[in-house]
């Protein structure tokens, strides 16, 4: 048995996540953990609600609600629709928590004692019309490198580019809109990234087996241009993680904040320690997962996130931990994702374009959502989200193939068998050869879940449904019954074998469903089957089982057109 940290990209506080953010990590480190955890190993899955920094209090500003409150309430609306989407962390932390403000500042501590902080008198842009600095997230405009006119003030969400607020072109004010802006000295403290390249350079270096997405964008941060630079680690912010030296008071930073992609990464560590909290462990608990020096040589650490957050993850986050001169550990792979798009277009939190976790579960059961989100994964390019190809793969993939065989081997032993496994003979030919099939398919769909390839993962499981699918078809037990009922009753066995088989299999992509198969088959606690002779063989002469609900019901053309117009524009 291995141990696995599984860690997948904070979502931010404000508000709602759509479809493609849930795709981009949360979903597939959720696919992996299951994985990982049926195989026998110990896992520790961690995410968190990233809760500082300007989206906070933007959202919180246009409710009217105190920030704090504000981050409190979404933290459980976040929470309560992870659950309803089946996302199995053993801690859904919070970036503002306790245990992360004391780590953030235990860092900044130790960077500074080893010289890798250094204090820096800068232009920022102050808006007269908001009495304030504007940091950069507060600040829009067009971006220098491809212009871009939604650009933020620390990187352009559409080509990537790091900006600083004063790059932009034609700055404006994201609070009140307001262009009356005013460039003014104020003092920040810098992370000296520079100073850290070599290390750095050297850990990706040794990160040969990483996506070549994930190397790639790293790779063009550290060595293109200048190369990596300084980065701006404060803010002035009245919400987010005081700025303090340890336990020190920091001379010249009062009032400001450690900037939220300083603080946030932390809180991957931080929130391990809130679950050793939760559960009443000591701090070695959690401390064996992260401290090298504590026992976690022997973890393997797997992030997962898109595209966009890979710079801060395999640069500045990295350079935090190395910089700090502790034996923390450090990432072992990356799992980055490209884009989901909507249905020709971007979706858009501000616009409400596409559908959102909230309104997905109203419409539709998890695992529908879960399939085609995982089955179209984008992993070596951008994938589109589009109604009829949803409503294709939801009819076809669950509906026809998996719904379907469990429904017609259940339905078909119950009207000739009744509700227990009928007896018949040992397993023929056809099924040995069943059985051969599957074990090929079972070892590619394990090597794909290994290697995190989740669309050939997808791809490999449906197969394995599809042989039951040709196996029940050729077999023909309903005509067999007619002239040889012990025969009809031998591949039902075998028929309902399979139906255990495949929930056990498909439970990390679809949860909810294989649960109900399980029970269904009165299969509970069935484990992973190394053995696959004897995982079809588990289900013995006598053994009850019921005839479960419709597993999955088609999609009409009339629901799929209704939710295509409801999803188009402002979100409701």
């Amino acid at each position: 048995m291995a141990r696995h940290l599984i860690t997948s990209a904070l979502p931010y506080i404000n508000g709602i996540k759509h479809l493609g953010n849930l795709v981009g990590s949360q979903l597939p480190a959720d696919l992996y953990a299951r994985y990982l955890r049926a195989r026998g190993h110990e896992v520790m899955f961690i995410c968190a609600t990233d809760e500082h920094g300007t989206p906070a209090e933007l959202a919180a500003a246009k409710t009217g609600e105190a920030v704090a409150d504000y981050c409190a309430r979404m933290h459980d609306v976040q929470a309560e629709l992870a659950a309803g989407f089946g996302l199995s962390f053993d801690h859904y932390g919070r970036s503002s928590s306790d245990r992360n403000r004391r780590l953030t500042q235990h860092f900044a501590g130790r960077l500074a004692d080893a010289g890798y902080i250094r204090e820096v008198s800068e232009r920022q842009v102050y808006s007269h019309a908001d009495g304030r600095f504007l940091p950069d997230r507060y600040i829009e405009g067009t971006c220098p490198n491809c212009g871009y006119d939604k650009a933020r003030g620390d990187q352009c969400e559409n080509c990537t580019k790091q900006l600083d607020p004063t790059d932009l072109i034609d700055p404006r004010s994201a609070i009140s809109g307001s262009t009356d802006l005013e460039v003014r000295e104020t003092k920040h403290l810098y992370l000296r990234q520079s100073a850290l390249k070599g290390q750095i350079a050297e850990w990706i270096d040794g990160k040969t087996d990483w996506p070549i997405l994930t190397t790639s964008i790293a790779k063009k941060w550290l060595n293109d241009g200048d190369g990596l630079q300084d980065r701006g680690i404060t803010r002035d912010l009245d919400w987010g993680v005081p700025v303090r030296r340890g336990d020190e008071d920091w001379p010249g930073m009062e009032g400001k904040v450690f900037y939220v992609w300083f603080d946030a990464p932390i809180e991957y560590i931080a929130a391990t320690a809130e679950w050793a909290d939760a559960s009443g462990a000591d701090d070695a608990a959690w401390r064996r997962w992260w401290r090298l020096d504590e026992g976690a040589g022997d973890v393997t650490y797997t992030q997962f996130m898109g595209k966009d957050n890979v710079p801060f993850h395999t640069l500045s986050f990295p350079a935090t931990l190395i910089g700090s001169g502790e034996p923390w550990k450090m990432v072992d792979y990356i799992k980055s994702f490209n884009y989901l798009t909507y249905d020709g277009g971007q979706f858009s939190t501000s616009q409400g374009r596409g559908v959102f976790m909230d309104h997905a579960l109203e419409i539709l059961p998890a695992d529908y959502w879960r399939w085609w989100l995982l089955s179209h994964a984008p992993e070596s390019g951008d994938s589109e989200f589009t109604w009829e190809n949803f409503q294709q793969s939801v009819n076809k993939d669950l509906a026809d193939v998996l719904g379907n065989f469990v429904s017609r081997i259940t339905k078909f032993c119950r009207s000739k068998f009744g509700e227990t496994v009928p007896e018949g003979p040992a397993y023929g030919p056809e099924e040995q050869a069943l059985t051969e099939a599957i074990a090929g398919r079972l070892k590619a769909y394990e090597a794909s879940m290994e290697a995190m390839e989740v669309r050939k993962a997808a791809a490999e499981l449906r197969a394995i449904w599809v042989l039951g699918n040709e196996y029940l078809q050729a077999a023909a037990p309903w005509s067999v019954f007619k002239t040889d009922p012990e025969k009809a009753a031998m591949q039902v066995r075998m028929g309902l074998n399979l139906v255990r088989l495949y929930a056990v299999l498909s439970a990390p992509f679809i949860p909810f469903t294989a649960a109900g198969m399980l029970e269904a088959i009165n299969g509970t606690g069935a484990a992973w089957p190394d053995d696959l002779q004897a995982a079809l063989s588990a289900l013995s002469a006598g053994h009850a089982f019921t005839v479960p609900e419709v597993m999955f019901a088609k999609i009409t053309d009339e629901s799929r057109a209704e939710w295509a117009e409801r999803f188009k524009g402002v979100r409701s």
